[in-house]
């Protein structure tokens, strides 16, 4: 109905009937407003984009093709009219690579890396290993349905037709090994 609908609009509005076109506009301006506040996360910027959005589309009409939507049509100009004005309007950025003229010679700029924690590493590791630890202490059973679905990443029925069981026992094979690692694991954060 509402592709229907939008069609009879467009159709409309190429022929110059300004009410179809102002129709559309309302129809979908709450929509291109949002997907262009997603974007530059500024109310009165999104409002700006919204209407020169529906400019561009209106100046366009012509070039839409009813095989896509139009909301989806409609929406990509919002978007690549938000990505547009965040590019005339990025900050000039200091080069990394260039040389730095202190006067007295040149420096090359250095950047600190903080996204390297070893003790963050070593936490994470040693939970990585307390917990292969404890999923090696499961009897056979549990370990399996465990290994299957959280390494495997496979289904219960995937895993019920492995081990030849009923999807049920895998359902509860996996709520007892889910329960037996807690207790194991208990304190370790």
């Amino acid at each position: 109905m509402t592709a229907e609908l939008d069609d009879e609009l467009i159709k409309s509005a190429r022929e110059g009937d300004q009410r179809a076109y102002w129709r559309l506009v309302n129809r979908y301006q709450k929509t291109v407003y949002h997907v262009a506040y997603k974007i530059v996360r500024n109310e009165e910027t999104a409002e700006d984009i919204a209407q020169e959005t529906f400019m561009k589309a209106f100046t366009a009409l012509a070039s839409y093709k009813s095989e896509f939507r139009f909301s989806t049509w409609l929406c990509k100009i919002a978007a690549n009219t938000s990505i547009d004005h965040l590019r005339k309007k990025r900050i000039h950025a200091l080069s990394l690579d260039r040389e730095i003229d202190t006067g007295d010679g040149t420096v090359e700029f250095e950047v600190a890396d903080y996204s390297f924690h070893p003790e963050r590493e070593l936490v994470a590791k040693q939970q990585r290993l307390s917990i292969d630890e404890a999923i090696n202490s499961l009897s056979e059973r549990y370990r399996q349905v465990i290994l299957y679905r959280h390494r495997d990443d496979k289904s219960y029925e995937e895993i019920a037709e492995l081990l030849n069981v009923p999807v049920g026992t895998v359902k509860a094979r996996i709520f007892r090994a889910r329960e037996l690692l807690k207790k194991s694991l208990k304190g370790i954060r």
